[in-house]
């Protein structure tokens, strides 16, 4: 028994903010939801930035991995943030990726929604998100440093197919599909510095 795990040689550097929205946003993401504002914080909401450049430091090559604890965000929102993250570390809109962890205890963070209870905070939140990822980024930069990244490659029984056609109702709901494909991959990273200390890991599934 063994495991595969590539490893890449380059610089990477870290920097992690708070996102957490304001009590009393809009917050309603499920259907069972019986509220439609927050009413307090269980955990709060981070960002974490990811710097990976090749190790002769050419920031042209590199790529800025920004991790979100939200469930969805429009593609305007995406381009928003790309475009103040990049401004502010002086890199290419294309050189940042806007990942999310699809925590649905983040709330639905639409602009349109602004006239849902609480959707009034929606706008401003999002463009406060934008300005400290802004502030984060270059930070991420700063702490590029020499490291390694081991990946490693599994399964996971957990995933469905979710598209079930109802035929009586002749659409399509959110439900299992017993006989629908499911990509069941799991991916992991891990990225250590060059004394050992690790430094992030991602998880994609």
């Amino acid at each position: 028994m063994h495991v595969d795990t590539p490893q890449t040689r380059c610089r990477a550097g870290i920097a992690r903010c708070d996102i957490t929205p304001p009590v009393g946003i809009y917050h309603r993401m499920w259907g069972a939801a019986t509220h439609d504002r927050a009413v307090g914080v269980h955990r709060p909401l981070t960002a974490t930035a990811l710097w990976v450049e090749p190790l002769d430091g050419d920031r042209g090559q590199g790529l800025l991995v920004v991790a979100l604890d939200h469930c969805v965000l429009e593609r305007p929102e995406i381009e928003r943030l790309q475009s103040a993250v990049a401004a502010a570390a002086a890199i290419r809109p294309d050189q940042v990726l806007v990942t999310l962890s699809h925590t649905h205890a983040a709330g639905l963070m639409m602009r349109q929604r602004r006239d849902q209870p609480g959707g009034d905070l929606i706008g401003p939140y999002l463009d406060d998100l934008a300005r400290r990822l802004a502030e984060m980024a270059p930070r991420a930069l700063g702490d590029a440093r020499a490291a390694t990244i081991v990946y490693g490659l599994g399964r996971c029984s957990l995933a469905a197919h979710r598209d079930f056609a109802d035929h009586v109702r002749r659409q399509y709901v959110c439900g299992f599909n017993p006989s629908g494909p499911a990509d069941d991959t799991v991916v992991a990273a891990r990225v250590t510095a060059e004394s050992g200390r690790p430094l992030a890991t991602l998880v994609n599934y």
